[in-house]
């Protein structure tokens, strides 16, 4: 036998878990001498991922191992890297598990796995869905992956400590060929129509051979091998195939020490097909009932559904397990998020300058002293007087930040954990911008978050000498809106044709005009844009913020952001020594401003009387509030109103709601805290 690449303890017995259980000696020594593959990480849903096999040996104190590694590239690389000293823990998976009493007492290991860290220094076993019985041993169809923490011990290089001598490993199990019944060596089935049932398996597609395959190989898991009991002798394995109500006596030749032996014999052993009490793997097939559920899968178009129309009938109550485990469709996370396009056509649409300090200047000449005027002879001609306007907008400070844990970083290796957490950063602070551009951040003006207006000056609420406000009913029709965006139009005085800014609910509605025939006024939103003299409509959804917002009608052209040099978007990252943790940071620092005159238009609707809130007044020393009386306005602490006074006995947030019929303004500040 060929020197082992490395070995080690791949379980250990009478390690108590982080939730009580503890793995008792001897859970795994029906394997003693077992063959399974060596894997990285328990990924064993890819070929690639087998890196070669390990032999195990049942020990009083746990399962040892013996590993080898295979030729294929990565069987190669985690050599180097089991060698080098990188990776020094084992793990193996498990399952058929049973429990008494919180110990381990049983379980069939399926493979053996190299990992780079344990979960805890110490066994740690993972039920999926542990039910407990206490006292009582319950056979569980759950599926574990232990770990021990365990290091692994090198079979090569002096320098290295060498293990202790392996013991002999038991000969491999090998495949069973039954003595010739045909001059084939088939032992064929009949399931009627001249077809047996080796014409029905190579009918079947490869994933349902392969379910078929799942099926025998279980009910084949509890078969036992006679092992030879001399040293030096040959090892033999007898089975049976009932079919048919006969039994076929079957010779087995198995290898020891590289001689080839043939004996013969007959022992019977209990068909793969049929149920037994005895048996503790739960329900099985018999043989009839398989070739049921492989004649109905013919009649469904699926082996699966077949299995499933059959599953309670036949006693199988966990028929997923049957079949492969769900696999995600993308490499990462979706994003739940709003509808992201308008950003881009604001950010993108704007006039970007290197500066970061934005001063826009105007000459009013539509007053009447700016008028030419006639002359008359012999009169004193008048001098025309023409009003300067002028506007600094200064720049403010974007940001957003994150951390994440270094181990987190480095245990999530499903996805570039990093690079998807800036993506979202980036995504975030663009639609923070493109918000605060067009309608304002929405925060009032006493929130620390607050992106100031006067820095980054939204194009809805900006003053009128730059924003045209119209203001409809509120109970204004989709067709009226039409006719208030066209005689708005007038208004405009921007650069070229500018775009319609709108919420989906909006643009449904004008969608869906028609005339008094029932037919549709507007076929496309084209054709929408185009009677409404915009160059297009863009569907912004935390417009629906603002529901007195309808519309806002400009061309980007003419709104600026500005940022001076390092000032444009730029990612940071740093490591936290303390904590283990890194820290990322994106920001921006700029400013923005329409710089044009009565470039932009803006449909509102009435929601009431615009009234402005009063802050109550505060006592320390008695700690009493007294709230104003102020029309159209109720003072709420706690969404119960209040009037006249309040003596607190804690701090106490206090906030103005408009009654029915009123409004306040945009960008006040409309609550109050008052510290005990």
């Amino acid at each position: 036998m060929a020197e082992a690449d490395f070995s080690g303890y791949a379980t250990k017995a009478g390690l108590k878990c982080s939730d009580g259980r503890t793995i008792l000696a001897h859970a795994f020594q029906k394997q003693d001498g077992a063959k399974v593959p060596l894997v990285w990480h328990h990924a064993h849903d890819e070929p690639k991922n087998v890196l070669g096999h390990a032999i195990l040996e049942n020990r009083d104190d746990g399962v040892y191992c013996q590993g080898f590694f295979n030729q294929t590239e990565q069987g190669k690389a985690s050599k180097v890297l089991v060698q080098h000293g990188d990776i020094t823990e084992l793990s193996i998976f498990a399952n058929k598990l049973v429990e008494q009493s919180m110990n381990v007492v049983h379980g069939v290991i399926r493979e053996v796995s190299l990992v780079i860290a344990g979960a805890n220094p110490g066994a740690k076993i993972d039920f999926v869905s542990l039910q407990h019985s206490d006292g009582s041993i319950q056979e569980l169809d759950d599926e574990a992956i232990i770990t021990t923490g365990l290091k692994l011990e090198h079979s090569e290089s002096p320098a290295e400590v060498v293990p202790e001598e392996p013991a002999e490993v038991a000969p491999e199990p090998v495949e069973v060929v039954p003595e010739e019944t045909s001059d084939e060596s088939t032992v064929e089935h009949a399931v009627g129509d001249d077809k047996t049932v080796q014409d029905v398996y190579d009918s079947m597609s490869e994933e349902q051979q392969n379910v078929v395959g799942f099926i025998v190989e279980a009910a084949l898991d509890e078969a036992k091998l006679a092992k030879a009991t001399a040293e030096g002798e040959t090892a033999l394995a007898q089975s049976a195939i009932v079919t048919e109500g006969e039994t076929t006596e079957v010779a087995v030749e198995t290898t020891t020490e590289g001689d080839l032996t043939h004996q013969e014999g007959t022992t019977e052993m209990t068909n793969v097909f049929e149920q037994s009490a005895t048996k503790s793997d739960g329900p099985t097939l018999s043989h009839d009932q398989l070739s049921t559920i492989v004649a109905d899968a013919a009649k469904l178009g699926s082996f699966k559904d077949s299995f499933l129309a059959h599953a309670a009938e036949y006693g199988i109550t966990d028929i997923d397990v049957l079949f492969p485990d769900a696999k995600t469709v993308t490499s990462s996370p979706e994003w739940i998020s709003r509808r992201m396009e308008w950003v881009s056509e604001v950010l993108d649409g704007a006039k970007h300058s290197p500066f970061s300090r934005i001063k826009s200047t105007a000459a009013d000449i539509t007053a009447d002293q700016a008028r030419a005027k006639g002359y008359v002879k012999g009169n004193m001609k008048k001098d025309e007087v023409i009003k300067l306007l002028k506007r600094v907008t200064t720049p403010k400070t974007i940001y957003k930040k994150q951390k994440l844990d270094r181990d987190d970083i480095i245990d999530i290796t499903d996805l570039d954990v990093v690079a998807w957490l800036k993506a979202e950063m980036r995504l975030m602070l663009e639609e923070e911008l493109g918000r605060a551009v067009l309608i304002g951040d929405g925060r009032e003006p006493d929130d620390e978050d607050k992106i100031d207006q006067d820095h980054i000056r939204p194009i809805a609420y900006d003053d009128s000498m730059y924003t045209h406000k119209v203001n409809v009913a509120s109970e204004t029709p989709a067709a009226e809106i039409v006719k208030a965006v066209l005689r708005a139009r007038q208004y405009y005085k921007g650069t070229g044709t500018p775009t319609l800014f709108t919420t989906d609910s909006i643009l449904t509605d004008l969608i869906l005009l028609e005339d008094k025939m029932g037919r549709r006024l507007y076929e496309t939103e084209a054709s929408l844009a185009a009677s409404m003299r915009v160059s297009k409509i863009v569907v912004v959804e935390v417009m629906e913020d603002n529901p007195d917002l309808l519309a806002i009608i400009v061309n980007m052209a003419d709104y600026t952001i500005g940022a001076d040099r390092g000032g444009n978007i730029s990612m940071f990252d740093d490591f936290d020594i303390d904590y283990n943790q890194f820290k990322y940071l994106i920001e921006t620092r700029v400013s923005g401003a329409l710089t044009k005159p009565k470039s932009a238009v803006v449909i509102t609707r009435s929601v009431g009387i615009v009234v402005t809130s009063v802050q109550p007044t505060y006592d320390p020393a008695t700690k009493t509030i007294t709230f104003p009386t102020t029309t159209g306005v109720d003072y709420q602490v706690d969404g119960v109103t209040r009037t006249g006074t309040l003596v607190i006995t804690e701090s106490t947030e206090v906030e103005a709601v408009p009654q029915a019929g009123y409004a306040f303004a945009n960008n006040t500040d409309n609550d109050w805290f008052f510290a005990f």
